[in-house]
């Protein structure tokens, strides 16, 4: 059902938009990214402008300013990598989208007031809600590589590292919807019970159990599927759990995304493990699988729709202001929050500083 156009189609448009712009290469956001100003960009043929509302915070914003995705890629570069907002104009061509409807998308140069975004790349939603934002990259990135990468099927044990964080929500999830037996990871006593909620069957503080006594004891044949994005020593005990024709999906390593060279090198006799095994390492990158994309997110919007799925937002709280992450300087917090460790679920800003946050 296509919602009715807000009132939004009536704003009135200022002279000028800002942006997030890395002005050199860097690993640390605060230290490369500046506030720019530009005019107002007009739409094109087959473009919208959006007024962006909600932007998600990826711990891979960090791999994009570090110039780590683009080989040879120079500054000036708009940052991240999605949102949503309404559409405050349409260009010419455009016959899906009008002014005024919310839409949410993946696009490079989210980290901006107005944005110019290709009509094809829009996905219309029902409403401004920011749980449809976590949806994108991060349950999209879940959901595709389980099924394509992971080869997920019916009774398997599924091991999620990380998993009260923004991906990790959804990979718990549907793991469960698939009807397997999750295991997730997570620090605090808080997101224990926050994954207790999700229908994690086995969440794993690390911080108070060794995970490899507990995988040795409780899972002595191994898990057959590994979702993990932390690396480091981590990576290591999860290689050596696998059981017989195991799969681990490598969708990141963020324990060394702030390090000056990427650290996450397996300090262990890989072929060896792999081979006795019949396992595998397998990586995924949402990029590579973008016709996918449509099918998953349509997916997961409906299952978000109908209450059979959370999208739980972290708008910090209980981190900064009261309020929470409000505008557009209060990305800087928000990467320093998601890389602090003290989130659960999607750390999301608000751009629009002065209008109340919708409720889930």
């Amino acid at each position: 059902v296509r919602a009715p156009p807000s009132k939004m189609a009536a704003h009135r448009l200022p002279s000028v938009s800002r942006k997030l712009v890395a002005v050199s290469l860097g690993n640390r956001f605060r230290e490369v990214v500046q506030v720019k100003t530009t005019e107002i960009p007009k739409p094109g043929p087959a473009e919208l402008l959006v007024r962006t509302r909600y932007v998600g915070i990826n711990a891979s914003d960090i791999n994009w300013i570090a110039g780590r995705y683009i080989p040879g890629v120079k500054p000036p570069l708009d940052t991240g990598f999605e949102g949503a907002g309404q559409v405050a104009q349409v260009g010419e061509g455009c016959t899906k989208i009008r002014p005024g409807e919310a839409v949410a998308f993946m696009h490079g140069g989210a980290f901006s007031e107005y944005l110019i975004l290709p009509e094809r790349l829009a996905i219309p939603i029902p409403n401004l809600d920011p749980g449809f934002v976590p949806l994108i990259v991060s349950g999209m990135t879940a959901s595709i590589s389980l099924e394509k990468v992971g080869e997920l099927k019916s009774g398997e044990k599924v091991l999620i590292t990380a998993a009260a964080g923004g991906t990790g929500q959804f990979a718990v999830q549907l793991a469960k919807l698939a009807g397997c037996h999750v295991i997730g990871t997570c620090s605090t006593d808080e997101k224990v019970a926050f994954l207790k909620t999700l229908g994690c069957d086995r969440p794993i503080n690390y911080k108070k159990e060794d995970l490899k006594s507990v995988l040795k004891s409780e899972y002595p044949a191994g898990v057959d599927v590994v979702y993990e994005c932390v690396g480091g020593e981590i990576l290591n005990t999860c290689v050596k759990n696998l059981a017989v024709k195991g799969r681990l999906i490598i969708i990141g390593f963020i324990t060394s995304y702030q390090q000056s060279t990427f650290g996450a090198r397996p300090t262990l006799p890989l072929y060896q493990i792999l081979l006795s095994k019949s396992a595998s390492l397998r990586g995924f990158f949402l990029n590579h699988y973008l016709r996918d994309v449509p099918r998953h997110y349509q997916k997961l919007a409906e299952l978000y729709s109908a209450g059979k799925l959370k999208s739980t937002v972290d708008l910090g709280q209980s981190y900064g202001p009261p309020g929470g992450f409000k505008g557009l300087e209060a990305i800087f917090d928000a990467v320093d929050y998601l890389y602090s460790g003290k989130s659960a679920g999607k750390v999301i800003v608000d751009l629009w500083e002065n209008e109340a946050t919708s409720k889930l």
